[in-house]
């Protein structure tokens, strides 16, 4: 990552708060047991706290918001690495800055928050007839990838101008445009994947929603403040057409000026 005048390059924060060390340590101990649960002990917990809209909602197993959020897909490392990677990078320099209680809250609270949502949503869709209730009310969900999209909205507001190196792409962006490029290369790339769009959203909506009612991170906008850019683009827009409209007539006046016929 480079410093906010490009002039320093850095990988990783400058250290990891503890806080951070015992999130990965609990994910990578729940990981560790999904593995090793069904081969050693005959028992797989994967299933039992996956987000399952119907589950949540008809059989009332309300701790599946919550426990989902440690699991992690075996069929793959990546899952797992991608968001510990993410939370270290970016969530250590956020927990430096605010402090391991007042993050450990936040992480909690996006993952929850968006565990709810994820079990709300389909359900909702299902109840007005919309999606296939085999797929959206029965469907399992896991991951931190909720938790780790607040982390990376926080992150994205509290230092919106810092230049973040990105692996894939390998290209430089601003801090404030890394959740729209997520979300960009997440909606491209959907089609072969089984990502939880619904999660990630949520996490995202859940982190801005809470950062604008603590008000204590300035680059947080509030609705206020989007309204009021969105009606002053809108401004700039009408003054760009008016000036484009002025430039029209103007020309279209020298044009007869240089017209050599005269008509009376």
């Amino acid at each position: 990552m480079y410093g906010r005048g490009g002039a320093q390059m850095s990988f990783g924060p400058p250290q990891t708060p503890e806080i951070i060390k015992n999130l990965m340590i609990a994910n990578l101990v729940v990981y560790i047991a999904q593995r090793a649960g069904p081969q050693f002990f005959g028992i797989d917990v994967t299933p039992l706290g996956t987000v399952v809209p119907g589950a949540v909602w008809q059989d009332f197993e309300l701790w599946r918001i919550f426990t989902y959020m440690w699991l992690h897909s075996t069929g793959s490392i990546l899952h797992i690495a991608f968001n510990m990677f993410s939370l270290w990078m970016f969530g250590s320099a956020l927990a430096l800055l605010w402090g391991d209680q007042r993050f450990l809250k936040y992480y909690l609270l996006c993952g929850t928050g968006a565990g709810f949502l994820i079990a709300t949503i389909p359900s909702l869709l299902a109840i007005l007839g919309i999606g296939s209730p085999a797929t959206t009310i029965w469907g399992h969900t896991l991951g931190a990838s909720g938790a780790v999209m607040g982390v990376l909205l926080a992150y994205s507001f509290t230092w919106p101008d810092r230049t973040i190196m990105l692996l894939f792409p390998p290209i430089p962006i601003k801090a404030i445009w890394l959740i729209p490029l997520l979300f960009l290369i997440e909606f491209l790339s959907s089609a072969n994947s089984n990502v939880s769009h619904i999660g990630h959203l949520a996490g995202v909506f859940v982190g801005w929603i809470y950062l604008v009612n603590e008000g204590r991170t300035p680059g947080a906008p509030t609705p206020q403040s989007l309204l009021l850019k969105f009606r002053r683009w809108r401004m700039r827009q009408k003054i760009r057409a008016v000036h484009r409209e002025d430039q029209r007539d103007r020309r279209r006046l020298n044009d007869d000026d240089d017209d050599p016929r005269r008509f009376h």
